[in-house]
């Protein structure tokens, strides 16, 4: 046998701005290096004439010669805009460029994710709160609980996948937001509006979907972080590049948060809690089309707030685990993938205490290819979804919902394409439910781009809204002929693009059709609050414009979001305007990146009135504005970053009490949360990269 001889050659790759990092090194296809913090990677070439190619994104690609004398290669790259990288979408399942997707998908990038790493390392609620069209809601002021309300959709109607698992429950409540942390994520995909025609009818107000980073180099980072609020993070990241195609990652984090009365009214402004998170992740892949990605993920939590004298307490503990295939069946490719997840939870209201277990359990198997234009996949899922609680066994289920989807895309031409797609989804209970969805791209001249895209879908009902995730199922009447939720969304978007400029705007609206909310129980029944369906659908109309702007070293992000969502108040009847859903939400975002070196970021946002629910001090909360400011310098391995949340103070106490004179009849102590509790936060601390 004999053995191609080989050239040890140093690529070192630049730009105007200095070295790069993390650049890929391409030979005969294959990448066969990363460039280091000095720009640089060690690469064997087989001996001869060759090509290499190096491609960075925000950099054009480019390919240079190599002569067999060499040991040495220099190559400089151009800056490339952002808005013209070829950014792949996984949610949709096709995995294609994010421009030749009929279906609209926002994607926070990984530089985006860098920035809010550093602002808040324990969790991604600001990063989706400042994310168009996305508010994450407070639901719980005790606890700090939040969920992610998309186009003005309640969070619950909001599905958080995993790299398209349900590793955080397949309706994931309103605690798992912020027990996730963003260090090891490589972008967040989100689709707005109904998308129960590709993930069920836990997706019907939109999907967020959080990519994780792959092992694309030697990574050994470290980052630790304290807040002027008495907060502590630490989080590690380690990733490995493939050796003999197995490469894998690892996900550390302790974060840890001091009980605060900041107003000293005997109730916690912000709540204590004590958190670790651990996930592995694995990674295999032949370069010939076939892949392998496994996981799993241990968290445990214990929360404390509420006040002296109602204390609320919750305890959290999570297991899960997944895995996705795919792998090439001549020209076809068939994905396979799978889930577990087991969360228990220990919740104390006051005197009363309550456990209970959820567990999620999803397989799913697909086929797809390219032919003719078309790009098609066929498969066929089933999720479980079971619920047992201790002391509040009333609401005890098991669901188990098999399901059915096909979707196509036809191009016609490079011009326009078009997609549908449905899903026929059993569910155990409530019977058979089809979702359909179609959504079209038009590509005209002058660099413009058109979609449009309209479906239905169906929720489930379960006990659980945000008003009784806040205060238990202890109060909660049995549930009685309940009807499951039914949607219909559409959306048009305008989009245009430069090589520095990209603007798009979209105008959006849907129908919730028998929504489920809370009232009153009736006279003489032992529990104080009732689920019942509205008799009147919930309405939402809104329009969202967000622009991004590169000009050499400098990022502007511009965005605003008008929202219009009324609904039926289960107490008296009439029509009002939806709680908690501000009109007018705008921001201005800016950073200055000298890439490796320096970055300073500055940002407002804007939050206008919103109108309470049964809140006694007001009927509707102030307009107000929240400043931010963040510097970050590279040291050496260091990179060390200062970081000014809230810097103008808004405290929603500072325009009225957050604790009620009495308890709410739903067993709430607090009004809820339409403005900052916390205030001005700052908080410091390092990377450290070895």
């Amino acid at each position: 046998m004999l053995l191609q001889a080989t050239s040890s050659v140093v690529v070192h790759v630049s730009a105007e701005s200095g070295p790069i990092v993390q650049a890929e090194i391409v030979v005969h296809g294959d990448i066969v290096g990363i460039t280091d913090d000095r720009g640089e990677a060690t690469i064997q070439i087989p001996a001869g004439e060759t090509e290499v190619t190096v491609q960075r994104y925000g950099f054009t690609s480019r390919t240079v010669p190599f002569q067999p004398d060499a040991s040495r290669i220099d190559v400089e790259l151009e800056s490339e805009s952002v808005s013209n990288e070829e950014i792949i979408v996984t949610a949709t399942r096709n995995d294609v460029q994010i421009e030749d997707e009929p279906l609209r998908v926002e994607v926070v990038p990984r530089d985006e994710i860098d920035e809010k790493a550093v602002m808040t390392p324990g969790d991604i609620a600001m990063l989706l709160n400042e994310t168009s069209g996305v508010r994450v809601q407070v639901t719980s002021p005790s606890l700090g609980a939040a969920n992610v309300r998309v186009q003005g959709l309640r969070g619950r109607y909001t599905q958080i996948l995993s790299d398209g698992l349900p590793l955080y429950g397949g309706q994931t409540g309103s605690i798992g937001l912020l027990q996730i942390p963003p260090l090891d994520l490589a972008q967040v995909e989100v689709i707005k509006g109904v998308a129960s025609a590709l993930y069920g009818s836990s997706a019907l107000g939109g999907v967020i979907n959080l990519v994780s980073r792959r092992p694309m180099q030697r990574e050994r980072q470290l980052l630790v972080n304290r807040t002027t609020r008495g907060g502590t993070d630490n989080s590690f990241w380690i990733a490995e590049p493939a050796k003999d195609r197995w490469g894998y990652t690892l996900l550390g984090s302790a974060n840890f948060q001091e009980k605060n009365d900041i107003d000293g009214d005997r109730w916690a402004d912000l709540p204590g809690y004590k958190r670790g998170v651990f996930r592995p992740r694995a990674f295999w892949d032949d370069k010939k089309g076939r892949s392998f990605f496994a996981t799993v993920g241990v968290m445990a939590e214990d929360r404390d707030g509420g006040g002296d004298f109602f204390p609320e307490e919750l305890g959290t503990r999570r297991l899960d685990g997944g895995a996705v295939g795919r792998f090439l069946l001549g020209n076809r490719v068939l994905s396979i993938r799978g889930s577990a997840m087991t969360q228990s939870h220990r919740h104390q209201f006051g005197e009363t205490v309550e456990h209970d277990r959820t567990e999620t359990w999803f397989g799913e198997a697909s086929l797809g290819a390219t032919s003719r234009g078309h790009t098609w996949t066929a498969g066929s899922a089933i999720q479980a979804d079971q619920y047992r609680s201790r002391d509040v066994s009333r609401f005890n289920y098991t669901y188990v919902v098999p399901g059915f989807f096909a979707q196509d895309e036809y191009s016609f031409g490079s011009r326009a394409t078009v997609s549908a797609s449905g899903r026929l989804d059993a569910h155990s209970k409530y019977g058979a439910f089809f979702s359909p969805r179609l959504s079209a791209l038009l590509r005209v001249p002058h660099r413009v781009t058109a979609r449009v895209s309209t479906g239905t879908g169906v929720f489930a009902p379960t006990p659980f809204t945000e008003e009784t995730e806040a205060v238990g199922l202890t109060n909660v009447a049995p549930l009685k002929d309940l009807k499951p939720e039914r949607a219909w969304s559409a959306s048009s978007d305008l989009g245009w693009t430069s090589s520095h400029v990209n603007v798009n705007g979209t105008i959006f609206s849907s129908i919730i059709r028998h929504p489920a909310g809370i009232r009153p129980s009736p006279a003489g029944t032992s529990q104080s609050i009732e689920i019942v369906n509205a008799g009147e659908p919930t309405r939402t109309t809104g329009s969202e414009l967000l622009a991004r702007i590169q000009a050499g070293d400098l990022n502007l992000v511009l965005s605003h979001t008008f929202t219009h969502s009324t609904e039926i108040d289960l107490k008296d009847g009439t029509r009002r305007t939806v709680p908690l859903t501000p009109r007018h939400t705008a921001g201005f975002d800016a950073m200055w990146d000298k890439e490796g070196r320096m970055r300073v970021g500055f940002e407002v946002y804007y939050t206008g009135r919103q109108q309470l629910d049964d809140d006694p001090f007001r009927n509707e909360g102030s307009p107000y504005w929240i400043y931010g400011l963040l510097v970050e310098r590279r040291i050496g391995p260091f990179r060390l970053f200062l970081n000014g949340e809230d810097l103008s103070n808004v405290r929603q106490t500072r325009f009225s009490p957050l604790v009620r004179p009495s308890r709410h009849f739903d067993g709430r102590w607090t009004v809820d949360a339409w403005a900052p509790i916390e205030g001005r936060i700052v908080n410091g601390g390092f990377r450290l990269s070895f």
